[in-house]
Parts: structure tokens; C-alpha cells; sequence
């Protein structure tokens, strides 16, 4: 569908539109956040941090929306497709494995003992709902976050720069939304909050280059969600129960260790080396993926 904007036809492929979209985009999203940032800042309790962490995570999609119905008049372009099988695999087991091999580096060494009582636990028939309805939520506040960076500004900064200033661009702006939570609310590790910081950031920057390679190489935004949400509940729920936290292993595992940030920082580098799959045509094509990845 072909709309008009300010006089001038819609022309989803401009890099003038992409801006003026991304643009939009941002301003929209950071300021429906601050929203979701006020009422986290003044919850204490876990229990009613739920709801506001749940709105903040959608901010980032509803501007996505909002932006994409205000210039195109329809919901192309964000990549909802499944694309190819071995894509979705790859976000699945990916954070997996990177989760046991850094929750699995403590457990060895004895710095965070395997809990065998945890294991109990989650390993039993009754775990089997908390699992499913626990993954789901984590799916559902992952899609809020992901069709807006993902789904939006990655492929309209596709538009108008290469992959390597989009990568650490987006990844930026992604883990400056994250630092008013870690700043002034209880979203950081047990240790220093500069210490917080100084890990967290390379460690989310890290992600979000993988995630906008993957975006781009898979044409579905799919992708990412399955990334994140797998990404969400193992490191900050399932291998945290099986591990006997101490302060030593606080320092090294989860969102906030060291550990991350060094295996995605090094997942970063061969996302980068490849570069070339996703540059100069290298995404996937109307053909290869089952449609055009800027209209679908």
C-alpha cells in the first residue's frame, strides 16, 4: 500500500524515509520508557516490578508500531516469518550453550557448586508448568523489546549505513535504554554498580551485534524474539537454580558477570568476520527467505 506523508509519496526503500523512521522511532521510544522507568525506579517489592518491567520491555514494539502505521499505513516490513528452520535453531540453542558454558565454568571449579536440591527441582514433572508458562512470559516481554530494535531499527539502519556503524549503533542506543533501571532501580548484579556497568554494557552491546546479524541474515525478527526470550530465562531463572550462588560466582556469571561479556564480545567478532553475509545483497533475498525481508 502506498501512502503519503508530509506531501510526499512513501517510499519504504528511501534512506531519507529510513531516517526520518528511525528518528521517529527512537524519540517514541524513550519517551513511552521513561514511563515504565518511573515506576520501576519507585517499586521495591519483586512482585510489583512485574508489571512495570513487562510495560517498559513493550515500549520499544509500540513505537515500532505506532511508527510504522504513522509513514507506511500497514505492519510490513518487521520480518514476522519463520524463515529458515536452521535460523530459528541457532537462537534457540545459542544462549543455551552459552549459558552452560558459563554457569557450567563455575559449577566445574567449584566457585558456584551445582545445586542438587535446585536440580530436583527442575528436573521434576512438576517443574514442567512453571517451565512453560515462565518461557512463554519471557517470549512475550522479548517481543515487546525485539520487534521495535529488531524488527525496526535494525533493518531501517540497513538502509542507510553498513552493517559495521549499524551494529555498534543500534547495540548502543539498546544498551543506553537499559542504564536507568541499572542506574536508579534494583535491575543490576550484587556488586558495585560501577561494576555492574563496566560488564553489562560490553556484554549487551556484544548481543546486540549478534542479534542484528542474525536479523538481517535469517529476514525474520522471529529470530531474535526466540534469542532473547531463551536468553532471559536461562541466565536470570533455570541455571541460576542450579547453582549454589556465592559472592565469588555473583562476580562471574548471569546478566551482570564477567563471563557474558566475554563470550559475546567474542561471538560479536564472528558476527563481524561475516559481515559480508548480510552486506552487499548477502541478507536474505525475496526468494531465500520467502519474501521481500522489507515488506514482510
Amino acid at each position: 500500500m502506498t501512502s503519503f506523508t508530509v506531501g510526499h509519496p512513501y517510499d519504504p526503500r528511501s534512506p531519507s524515509t529510513a531516517r526520518r523512521e528511525v528518528t521517529v522511532f527512537l524519540v517514541l521510544a524513550f519517551a513511552l520508557s521513561s514511563i515504565g522507568w518511573f515506576f520501576t525506579a519507585r517499586s521495591t517489592a519483586a512482585e510489583s516490578l512485574l508489571l512495570p518491567i513487562a510495560f517498559t520491555m513493550w515500549c520499544p514494539g509500540i513505537a515500532a508500531v505506532v511508527t510504522r502505521l504513522y509513514y507506511q499505513r500497514n505492519l510490513r516490513g518487521f520480518g514476522f516469518r519463520v524463515g529458515e528452520v536452521r535460523w530459528q535453531m541457532v537462537a534457540i540453542f545459542l544462549p543455551i550453550l552459552v549459558g552452560l558454558l558459563t554457569f557450567g565454568s563455575v559449577w566445574m571449579t567449584g566457585i558456584g557448586p551445582f545445586n542438587l536440591e535446585g536440580a530436583a527441582t527442575v528436573f521434576s514433572i512438576g517443574f514442567v508448568p512453571v517451565f512453560l508458562v515462565t518461557i512463554v512470559f519471557s517470549l512475550f516481554t522479548a517481543a515487546g523489546e525485539e520487534i521495535g530494535w529488531r524488527g525496526l531499527l535494525v533493518p531501517e539502519m540497513a538502509k542507510f549505513m553498513g552493517f559495521t556503524k549499524l551494529a555498534l549503533l543500534s547495540s548502543a542506543i539498546w544498551a543506553a535504554w537499559h542504564l536507568p533501571p541499572i542506574v536508579f532501580s534494583t535491575y543490576h548484579g550484587e556488586g558495585p554498580l560501577w561494576y555492574s556497568l563496566a560488564v553489562f554494557v560490553p556484554s549487551v552491546m556484544g548481543a546486540g551485534i549478534v542479534l542484528a546479524w542474525l536479523r538481517l541474515r535469517s529476514g525474520s525478527v522471529i529470530t531474535a524474539v526466540l534469542f532473547h526470550g531463551f536468553w532471559n530465562y536461562f541466565i536470570q531463572q533455570f541455571y541460576p537454580l542450579l547453582t549454589v550462588q556465592t559472592p565469588e560466582s555473583a562476580m562471574i556469571i548471569g546478566e551482570f558477570g564477567w563471563a557474558a561479556a566475554v563470550v559475546y564480545i567474542l561471538l560479536a567478532l564472528v558476527c563481524w568476520h561475516f559481515r559480508g553475509a548480510v552486506e552487499s545483497g548477502g541478507a536474505r533475498t525475496p526468494s531465500a527467505a520467502g519474501g521481500d525481508p522489507l515488506r514482510s
